[in-house]
């Protein structure tokens, strides 16, 4: 099993040398439309140290929604691996969009700290 990271790098101001942090250890990337469709639909949790990557091809608008989610995330659009927009969506009603290529969702609380301008990686 290959170790896959999301590492979350602060890169708003240079001059504060903020360390890299990883966000999550156990990664799932949704690269079908299948596992693009479902999401985190009909779980009934995720572990803390969770993420689920979803890879687009190019950046564009990304709806994403709660539907038969029972439990609320943290959602992260980035276009280039750069943070575009930061959200905690509410069981079963949230819905939100924003520009990006990638989407990643964690555990509600898991991006504190994550703001626009910040980069996430995939690390293997």
């Amino acid at each position: 099993m290959t170790d896959v990271r999301l590492v979350h790098r602060p890169d708003r101001d240079p001059p504060v040398n903020r360390d890299a942090r990883t966000l999550a250890r156990d990664v799932d990337v949704a690269r079908s439309r299948l596992a693009q469709a479902r999401g985190l639909m009909f779980r009934r949790s995720i572990p803390d140290d969770y993420a689920l990557v979803f890879p687009f091809g190019e950046s564009e608008t990304r709806w994403l929604h709660m539907l038969f989610v029972p439990f609320a995330i943290d959602a992260v659009w980035i276009v280039d691996g750069e943070v575009t927009k930061v959200k905690r969506l509410a069981p079963f009603v949230g819905l939100a969009h924003g520009a990006a290529d990638t989407v990643v969702e964690l555990p509600a609380g898991a991006a504190d700290g994550v703001e626009v301008g910040d980069g996430i990686r995939l690390r293997e």
